[in-house]
């Protein structure tokens, strides 16, 4: 059997990971994911698969006509008996949950009802379209409104101070330090990598030796639903990955992570979770005030970009949208700014 790339490898987790899940649900369930395979991305389907969860739980533990109920009790036709108020009881739940098997409770903001309750419209929406049941009440819920949240970036004496901070270590912790003498040129590299391309913490830890090409300051990468696409970047980044590469080629990697460019202490593959903390260590000194993760990495390059271009359809393609209108929403600020500036820039008399 050939041995799975990296990707391969994470899309089979997913894949038993949802099998798992749906042992725990209805089985007319299955009819669902497998009819949205063809149209949905792994962990699209594994997302929907835990939101499910979510429900069926709470109507066996929370609505009174199914507390006796296990996951095989319930039919389809039980989509057909629960009302809009049904689903309106569920989206009041979902703000303050038990969390199972702890004393904790689990809170969802605006964001994460909006996502469950849309998961279950799709649910309801899939098998009505399909004929296979006759009312539709989670048509009628309206979802929550999410309040726009200020989109947090680092300014450009911030990514400054980030990048140096990679490169000296200085005001590290002692342990910090000792730590950093051995992984300076890696962490230099990812974050220059981040900086300079936008690309997501889960397409940069994935990225394989083969996959970089310094001549044409070029990376291959791999977007979410598994899509191939070039990123190109500066000289700058460049210097940067050079310098990782040289290194890269001395250290023989473990087993399962022999192709993989960005290795942990061990000589693994770096993981999406190391890499999201090696970001937030730096960022602590170099933006303490603010909370910035890997994501925000990626805003921060839009940000500059459209701020040098302009060009909202090429900041959509590079940072791999493919609803130009999510990026609108993520630079509307800006756009907001040029129109204010634009006052002063048409002169009626000379004064």
């Amino acid at each position: 059997m050939a041995q799975l790339t990296y990707h391969e490898q994470e899309d089979r987790k997913i894949y038993f990971r949802l099998r798992e899940l749906l042992k725990e649900l209805p089985d007319f369930c299955r009819t669902f994911f497998r009819g949205i395979e063809p149209q949905t991305q792994s962990r699209t389907r594994l997302a929907y698969a835990y939101d499910l969860t979510v429900f069926f739980n709470f109507l066996i533990n929370e609505n009174p006509a199914y507390r006796s109920f296990s996951p095989s009790d319930f039919k389809l036709d039980v989509l057909d008996k629960l009302t809009s108020q049904d689903i309106e009881e569920y989206m009041e739940y979902l703000k303050y949950r038990p969390d199972a098997g702890t004393d904790n409770e689990i809170v969802n903001k605006e964001g994460g009802i909006k996502r469950k309750i849309s998961s279950l419209k799709s649910f309801y929406n899939y098998f009505y379209s399909a004929g296979l049941i006759e009312t539709n009440p989670a048509a009628k819920v309206r979802l929550p409104k999410i309040n726009e949240k200020e989109i947090i970036r680092l300014e450009y004496d911030e990514v400054a101070k980030l990048l140096d901070e990679a490169d000296s270590g200085d005001k590290l912790s002692k342990k910090q330090q000792d730590f950093h003498k051995k992984t300076r040129k890696r962490d230099l590299a990812l974050l220059s990598l981040l900086l300079g391309t936008g690309m997501r913490i889960s397409e940069c830890v994935g990225i394989d030796i083969n996959d970089i090409d310094l001549e044409e300051t070029a990376v291959n990468i791999h977007r979410k639903g598994g899509k191939e696409e070039t990123v190109y970047f500066s000289d700058e980044v460049a210097r940067a990955l050079k310098d990782y590469y040289e290194e890269r080629r001395t250290i023989m990697a473990e087993a399962g992570s022999e192709e993989a460019f960005f290795l942990s202490l061990q000589n693994k593959r770096l993981s999406v979770r190391s890499a999201e903390n090696l970001v937030k260590k730096y960022a602590q000194i170099a933006a303490p005030l603010k909370h910035i993760t890997p994501h925000k990495l990626r805003s921060t390059y839009g940000t500059n970009l459209y701020r040098e271009t302009g060009d909202i359809y090429l900041v959509a393609d590079v940072l791999g949208h493919s609803d130009v209108n999510t990026t609108k929403k993520h630079y509307a600020a800006i756009d907001e700014n040029k129109r204010r500036s634009a006052r002063k820039a048409v002169k009626l008399r000379e004064v």
